[in-house]
């Protein structure tokens, strides 16, 4: 059974939030390839859209969109997913996995595409915020009840 870890980046706050996913949550991600728009119900993300973006297996190597397929390969790289050159014109062969995700994938990346209210108040991270009508509502209740008292703490004290 699959089992990997998402990580989450929400544009808006520039914040990336990680969420553990098996079973039927971690089947919506198989076969999917970087690039693609997955529903983010599988991370608890009810009414949002996320895109996959990347990747890697359990040793840690990367996922490169322009392999295909979900196998690893040797490339010979010249910077980018995988290598970051130290000088001009520097290549090296690395080993990376396909852009397919896979029963070997150990996390895979993603961002939110649509996005409707705040993130963490979906995720449960936050409260959402009362809307300004409670607020008066609340207060209006709050003060009535506040006159009732002093008028009972007044009948009291005549009798």
């Amino acid at each position: 059974m699959a089992e990997f870890k998402i990580a989450v980046a929400d544009p808006a706050d520039g914040q990336t939030y990680q969420h553990e996913v098996d079973g039927q949550d971690a089947n919506r991600f198989l076969g999917r390839e970087i690039g693609e728009e997955v529903d983010g119900g599988a991370v608890g993300l009810d009414g949002y859209s996320i895109k996959l973006t990347g990747g890697s297996d359990e040793t840690g190597r990367p996922m490169r969109e322009d392999v295909p397929g979900a196998q690893i390969r040797e490339r010979l790289l010249e910077g980018g997913v995988g290598f970051n050159p130290s000088r001009d014109g520097e290549r090296e062969r690395i080993t990376v996995r396909g852009r397919q995700v896979s029963e070997e994938t150990a996390q895979v990346n993603a961002t939110i595409v649509d996005s409707d209210d705040n993130v963490r108040v979906a995720l449960g991270l936050e409260e959402p915020e009362p809307d300004a009508d409670e607020e008066a509502d609340a207060d209006n209740d709050e003060e009535s009840g506040d006159a009732e008292d002093t008028e009972d703490a007044e009948d009291a004290e005549r009798c």
